[in-house]
């Protein structure tokens, strides 16, 4: 199936990425100007960005528990993706499964050829198959869109702000203001860092409604996914508060956000499911005057 392109959805993501290159020209040029001795703590910190990179899907898998499974163990899961590879156009990435009662799912990998999906042992017990092709297929939308490579960039110099403010001392001492208090620098850090926060939080939950769509597309069943998601966030009530927030730090990477713990209280990677699914609802209804 095939729908419009979403133009105020693709314009909303357009303009957060404007607004976040131009606010991080400005920050650039701050540091350019304002230091001497800022080089080396710049290659540090790119250093850190290209390993996250290179490596973010392994750290994903072990922050998770996850390990990659063969066709031998779980044949229906590793078939159901394979089937909706072929229909997305996409090589098989590898799959992962966690042993934990949090229903839940994500993709991680720098680019297509290197991609894993990965799903909880929670999330396989609750679904049926029809749901669990609408979740797999939000996944193999995020690969196809190489939304991991996209945040990855997007949130780069954040982390560079957000270590200035946190360790600022390291560019105090040699600034062409003879010793100026590093102060301003701290502070320039901190407003950078907060409006690159709330924007990549924003773009984020443009590419959740991207993803959704694509896996619309992928499955020619809308419906599918938004009963995943009621499901899903059904029983997120019923698992206990210790498991929520031992692994809140991944919301980024979930299909539904775990609210719980820093991130799920300050700043949501995700829409409300309520309004995905609404969005879902008005592509079925689409699909079906067709």
């Amino acid at each position: 199936m095939q729908w419009d392109t979403d133009w105020g959805l693709r314009g909303r993501m357009v303009l957060t990425m404007f607004l976040l290159f131009a606010l991080y020209l400005v920050f650039v040029a701050f540091l350019t100007l304002y230091f001497d001795g800022g080089l080396l703590p710049l290659v540090m910190l790119g250093g850190f960005a290209i390993a996250q990179y290179f490596f973010s899907d392994k750290l994903a898998l072990r922050s998770m528990g996850a390990h990659k499974v063969d066709p031998e163990e779980y044949p229906e899961l590793h078939r159901t993706i394979e089937r909706l590879c072929q229909q997305a156009d996409l090589p098989k990435p590898a799959v992962a499964v966690a042993d934990t009662q949090v229903p839940n799912a994500f993709a991680t990998g720098r680019n297509k050829s290197n991609a894993t999906v990965a799903v909880t042992t929670g999330l396989l017990k609750s679904l049926d198959r029809d749901e669990l092709e609408g979740v797999l297929a939000h996944e193999l939308a995020h690969v196809k869109n190489r939304d991991v490579m996209v945040m990855t960039i997007a949130s780069f110099l954040s982390t560079i702000a957000f270590f200035i403010v946190r360790w600022g001392w390291l560019f105090g001492g040699n600034n062409r203001q003879g010793g100026a208090p590093v102060i301003v620098a701290i502070l320039v850090s901190l407003v950078v860092w907060v409006i690159s926060f709330l924007l990549i939080r924003a773009l984020s939950r443009y590419r959740e409604y991207s993803a959704d769509r694509g896996a619309a597309v992928i499955t020619g069943k809308p419906g599918a996914l938004a009963s995943a998601l009621v499901s899903i966030d059904g029983r997120m009530d019923r698992v206990p508060k210790e498991d929520l927030r031992e692994e809140a730090e991944m919301n980024a990477f979930f299909i539904i956000p775990i609210r719980a713990g820093f991130i799920g209280r300050v700043a949501s990677t995700h829409p409300p499911t309520e309004k995905r699914i609404d969005r879902l609802r008005e592509l079925e209804r689409e699909m079906e005057t067709a």
